[in-house]
């Protein structure tokens, strides 16, 4: 048998994740088939909206897209409204239009988890942002010009890097 036709044996779960072993390999998978969605938003002034919020996993804060769950507060709720939701609560900016990009996986060889990007038009400012009030979240609003010095800045302070943050970095790294 190979590891594609192993059936998956959950070794542990928890509240959102659990792991599991399949064959020889043994990677986290969300509970309940939620999702996420990472925002793609970017002002009219061309300002890129940033998150910056402490991650337990890795012990510090770190430089981030905004993001959410897809149906960890109703279930079955659509893509556009969590994005939207998400977007707002943690950046205080409402998106008139949500535009779907493709879903991506970031470490496939760990964890089973997906998320959609998406791309956030036609943005107000409605509110201060921060989170709910589980979260303590900073918000940076960055001209995208200024993005590569701006991340070098935060990597200096001690900040992690969100590997989504390559997106907006890749014509100054790959130059």
């Amino acid at each position: 048998m190979t590891d594609e036709t192993t059936a998956a044996e959950t070794m542990w779960e928890g509240r959102f994740i659990k792991m599991v072993k399949q064959g020889k390999w043994e990677y986290a998978s969300r509970c309940r088939g939620i999702g996420a969605a990472v925002i793609v938003a970017i002002t009219d002034a061309d300002e890129v909206i940033l998150v910056q919020q402490y991650r337990v996993p890795l012990g510090r804060a770190c430089l981030e897209l905004p993001a959410g769950l897809i149906g960890d507060v109703e279930a079955g709720e659509p893509l556009q409204d969590a994005a939207r939701r998400e977007l707002e609560e943690e950046t205080g900016y409402r998106a008139g239009v949500i535009e779907p990009l493709g879903i991506f996986h970031s470490s496939p060889g760990m964890v089973s988890e997906g998320f959609t990007l998406v791309r956030a038009r036609d943005l107000v400012k409605v509110g201060p942002g921060g989170g709910d009030a589980e979260e303590d979240i900073v918000v940076h609003v960055v001209p995208r010009a200024d993005l590569p010095a701006f991340v070098a800045q935060k990597r200096a302070e001690g900040l992690a890097m969100d590997v989504k943050l390559l997106l907006l970095l890749a014509d100054t790294l790959l130059a």
